[in-house]
């Protein structure tokens, strides 16, 4: 069963979200529902839920930089450098 939800955002962050929900071929509400779906599984205690219930970006991304040696710092200086 699917139940309405109101959200309120600042207008800007909603035209940015809606490009780019229609850039993936998405609704917003779809993209949300992805977002909170995940959420769930990451913060739930019960036995994680199996790949398969996760969206197909998300999957394919999970533990992509489990072994990687990068740290938050690392991550700053990339921007840095990109926003330079």
């Amino acid at each position: 069963m699917q139940t309405k939800l109101t959200l309120r955002m600042d207008s800007k962050l909603v035209q940015s979200a809606k490009r780019y929900a229609k850039h993936r071929g998405k609704s917003l509400s779809q993209m949300t529902a992805e977002f909170y779906r995940v959420l769930s599984v990451l913060e739930s205690e019960e036995e994680p839920k199996p790949m398969m219930d996760l969206p197909p970006t998300t999957r394919f991304l999970k533990g992509l930089l489990k072994e990687a040696d990068v740290t938050i710092d690392d991550y700053r200086r990339y921007l840095e450098e990109k926003y330079r």
